[in-house]
């Protein structure tokens, strides 16, 4: 082999090894899964196999708030609906509020609670997703379980076909409420700038009723699976409560005026570390408080504390990184709004050492303690007088600049903000999701759990799920968080010759 040839040789053989050592210490797990959109996670390993960095990368985006530009106003709940098809309800519901504050009118009261009982329909069922379907796996057949099992199949098959039956049962009779009102589940046609579309109707009253009443029993029951397959379970404590999944960041959510949680309306609490109120404001005011980073290598942006300033991904009281989502609500508030749900947000945190709680898993139970107050609350809300009352409309008068909407979306704070001409055309639309308020957390947690359970290079299938468990405690919704659209997308082609032997890869990054 002459000079020139064995150089070539051998500067191919150093790119073979180093490609090689760099696949020995990047693992992917692309695409993660029980979420709502699509997501990956790179994790690096120095040369002791001990995980150097992980990286929670959003590869996917949409253009809602661009496409949202010169369209009506009041087109805006069905058009944003249309982001997720898991909580269109949520964004339905904010948008909604956000034209009523546009159009600077009030909804009457009874329109108020029929949004308050679809909304808290909407919660309970979303919840029990989540609980069942999405997280509950991991609990409920275990962490390392054959993946294969990690599902609802084998949700059904620990807890037994009956209660399979009653979670499947229990759902469906929930969103045929939602039906009832807005139309349809996945896109309801129900709120209007100062009210909603539909009334009750007095004849269909008992049935909600019964359904209520099933519903509170149904959170209980929730409630007690929990602590027979959890926290029975001196291994899931423990995990719940390991350092891998511990964060000591600030807490964000909607408060009544007595500082319990309310998922429809209220002022924004935001709380510190040690849980001492930081800050409390009025949602027409959330540009003073939040702020977006960018990253290069994600399409979600990363929201923090603006008067706090953005100092990198690390927790503390010093960095503006917050949380929101059910653990969030629980910490930012002073307790529960409804008395069966106050007793086990009690001993949520009597449990869990006090107030506030920093275990990022801690969010599945929070979870079910927010099911109870929303069954609670729909048992109150179909038992109110006034909620089959015909008055469910206010025509707005007033000419439309900018409004804002706010509700507790299951993930989370969601803010909706509506600029329009004096034709009630948008001019501009931003949107901050549940997602995006939780990501530098969720890319915080992410990595923790990978520098707290891989080492020495050992990388099995279950550690990797373990990995992904930071992430799906928070039910994120990538589909939500990625509404932005910066003008250009990331694009890979690769072509192979008649063999499939790759001989050239395209990338616009």
């Amino acid at each position: 082999m002459n000079p020139a040839a064995q150089n070539a040789w051998n500067q191919g053989n150093e790119r073979a090894n180093a490609a090689y050592q760099n696949q020995r210490r990047r693992v992917t797990v692309d695409p993660i899964t029980r979420l709502e959109g699509h997501g990956k996670i790179d994790v690096f390993l120095d040369d002791q196999g001990e995980v150097e960095r992980a990286y929670f990368q959003v590869p996917e985006l949409r253009g809602f708030e661009v496409f949202s530009l010169g369209r009506p106003a009041e087109d805006m709940p069905q058009i944003t609906s249309r982001i997720c098809g898991v909580c269109p309800t949520a964004h339905h519901m904010a948008a909604t509020k956000a034209l009523d504050d546009l159009y600077k009118v009030e909804p009457t009261s009874a329109a108020r609670k029929i949004r308050e009982l679809v909304y808290n329909t909407f919660m309970l069922e979303d919840h029990a997703l989540h609980v069942y379907i999405l997280g509950g796996p991991d609990f409920i057949v275990g962490p390392q379980a054959d993946p294969a099992l990690r599902n609802v199949v084998g949700v059904v098959q620990k807890v037994g076909v009956e209660v399979g039956k009653k979670v499947i049962s229990m759902r469906r009779r929930l969103r045929e409420l939602i039906a009832y009102f807005g139309g349809k589940v996945i896109h309801p046609v129900l709120g209007l700038p100062g009210g909603v579309s539909k009334g009750l109707a007095v004849e269909d009253l008992p049935r909600f009723q019964q359904l209520a009443k099933e519903s509170l029993e149904f959170a209980l029951f929730t409630l007690q699976v929990f602590h027979d397959i959890v926290l029975k379970n001196p291994d899931y404590v423990k995990l719940i409560t390991s350092d891998a999944y511990t964060h000591k960041t600030y807490y964000m959510g909607l408060v009544d005026q007595n500082n319990k949680v309310n998922f429809y309306d209220g002022l924004l609490r935001v709380v510190d570390p040690q849980a001492k109120e930081y800050a409390k404001f009025p949602v027409q005011q959330y540009r003073d408080y939040v702020a977006e980073h960018v990253e290069p290598w994600s399409y979600v942006k990363f929201c923090f504390l603006k008067p706090l300033g953005w100092h990198g991904f690390e927790e503390g009281p010093q960095n503006g990184i917050y949380s929101v989502a059910p653990l969030a609500r629980l910490n930012a508030a002073d307790g529960m709004a409804t008395p069966q749900a106050q007793k086990a947000y009690d001993e949520f945190f009597s449990t869990l050492s006090g107030k506030p709680v920093h275990h990022t898993l801690a969010n599945h139970w929070a979870r079910v303690v927010e099911m109870i107050q929303a069954a609670e609350r729909i048992v109150e809300l179909v038992n109110d007088p006034e909620i089959t009352s015909t008055d469910i409309r206010t025509i707005p008068t007033e000419k439309p600049t900018i409004g804002y909407g706010v509700v507790e979306a299951p993930r989370g704070t969601l803010f909706h903000q509506y600029e329009t001409d004096a034709d009630g055309l948008i001019t501009k639309a931003n949107l901050i999701v549940a997602t995006q308020n939780n990501s530098a957390r969720i890319a915080m947690s992410i990595e923790k759990a990978a520098k707290g359970l891989i080492h020495k290079g050992q990388v099995t299938e279950g550690l990797l799920n373990m990995v992904e468990m930071a992430f799906r405690a928070y039910d994120p919704c990538l589909g939500c968080a990625t509404h932005s659209l910066p003008g250009h997308m990331p694009l890979a082609i690769s072509i192979y010759d008649p063999q499939k032997n790759l001989i050239r890869k395209l990338i616009q990054e």
